[in-house]
């Protein structure tokens, strides 16, 4: 048994601990004992503090929870332990005018989700840019178009002599109605060129897949690990694709595991082949198989499913002629000879009418009225020949690679080719109705 013995400047000495105790003087603070079984009416248990702390009571609550574990000889260690203790001030009493509404709440969760998309989105496409500067460059680019067509109506009423309440009201329209308009066409527009780049990014990777799984297969059987395999599988001329095992490589070699970092991979591409390859992996990798000879397999089926689409589409190739010659050359020819007609209609009737102006009274038939104008027709031809040259390059797309999206590209292609055939063979026809007329 160890006695209790005093020595001076040392104090007590603590049975439980084995170490002498200093004598509490005044000028030090007296410090919290934890752990002591026979200390609850003199100290407080740090266990019970640890529970209030970050709690939601109030100050005086804390006050008499520690009295009552401290007992009454507790009661002057009390502000000291508060202090201790990081107690949460008592929330004020706000008005009802400076309170948030759940609504504005609301509002805000779905700005930031929707500022989150527009940056998965980004990264999809491979552009690096923040989702907040792509906003403003919108807006910024929207004023200045506002500005160029405000400075516009200004120059042409200057022109006019129109009231200020017309031009006022012009302005009004043009900074309300327009502006939204311009923003709303402005995101159209960048979500179209987003999409496409995705679809781009997809289509390349898609392209080297086969090539990239027959080389980590080749180093897996040479002995590499699968992570190492699919790393000194990257070569530059994979592109996209490079990229993003890359970018697997560093997830793994920072902690996180193979298989959700390559799940994560497929998922971030709306890909059938990626995603089923990508499955089929981790599936080989849970079972334990020979991996080498399961990703020679992929990569044969992918080359397989390639060979079966140019097939198909070598195979429909004459519908795509029919529709290009169709929207291309046909429309545009025929609109010009409908123009020259009307043109050709219109001389003969005033002709006639001029010839048979005497006679007039006594027939029935009038060949002064005109049923449509030249003017309004090319208008119409012009926005026909557009719209035929849009959906057509679409419907091309989606017959000779299974999307539409792959016929973004053909759509400048077509509308050029069908507006410069229609004002050629427009300034062919009038030319030879010069001649023969």
């Amino acid at each position: 048994m160890v006695k209790k013995t005093t020595k001076s400047g040392k104090g007590k000495f603590d049975k439980k601990f084995g170490e002498w105790k200093k004598k509490q003087t005044k000028k030090e603070k007296p410090r919290l004992v934890a752990k002591k079984e026979n200390s609850k009416k003199t100290y407080v248990k740090l266990q019970e503090i640890k529970k209030l702390r970050g709690s939601k009571f109030s100050v005086s609550d804390i006050v008499e929870k520690l009295k009552k574990i401290g007992g009454e000889k507790n009661k002057g260690k009390v502000e000291e332990v508060k202090k201790k203790i990081k107690i949460k001030k008592p929330k004020i009493p706000i008005p009802k005018f400076f309170k948030k509404d759940k609504g504005s709440e609301t509002i805000s969760n779905k700005k930031f989700i929707r500022r989150k998309q527009l940056k998965e989105y980004l990264n999809k496409a491979g552009i690096e840019i923040k989702s907040d500067e792509v906003i403003k460059k919108l807006f910024n680019i929207g004023i200045i178009i506002n500005l160029i067509l405000s400075a516009l109506i200004l120059f042409y009423f200057s022109k006019s002599f129109v009231k200020l309440k017309t031009v006022a009201y012009a302005l009004v329209v043009l900074w309300v109605i327009i502006f939204v308009l311009i923003l709303f066409s402005e995101w159209i527009l960048l979500y179209i060129i987003i999409d496409y780049r995705i679809y781009k990014r997809k289509v390349e990777i898609e392209d080297v897949l086969s090539d990239y799984l027959q080389l980590t297969s080749s180093n897996i059987k040479a002995g590499m690990t699968i992570d190492k395999a699919l790393w000194y599988a990257v070569r530059p001329r994979f592109g996209v694709l490079a990229n993003e095992i890359e970018y697997v490589a560093k997830e793994t070699m920072g902690g996180e595991n193979l298989k959700d970092a390559l799940s994560k991979f497929s998922k971030k591409y709306d890909s059938v082949v990626l995603q089923r390859a990508i499955s089929m992996l981790i599936e080989g990798i849970d079972a334990g198989g020979e991996i080498g000879d399961l990703l020679n397999k992929i990569a044969s089926n992918i080359q397989d499913q390639k060979i079966m689409v140019k097939e198909i589409s070598a195979s429909v190739t004459t519908y795509a002629i029919f529709i290009t010659f169709a929207a291309i050359i046909a429309a545009p020819f025929m609109f010009a000879l409908s123009g020259a007609l009307i043109q050709v209609l219109q001389s003969l009737s005033a002709d006639l009418g001029s010839n048979l102006a005497p006679a007039a009274g006594t027939l029935p038939i009038s060949f002064s009225g005109v049923g449509i104008r030249l003017q309004d027709f090319r208008f119409f031809a012009v926005g026909s020949l557009f719209f035929t040259a849009l959906f057509s390059s679409l419907i091309v797309a989606s017959i000779k690679k299974g999307t539409i999206k792959s016929g973004i590209r053909y759509i400048p292609a077509f509308i050029g080719i069908s507006m410069v055939l229609y004002f050629i063979s427009l300034k062919v026809t009038e030319y030879l109705i010069n001649i023969v007329f």
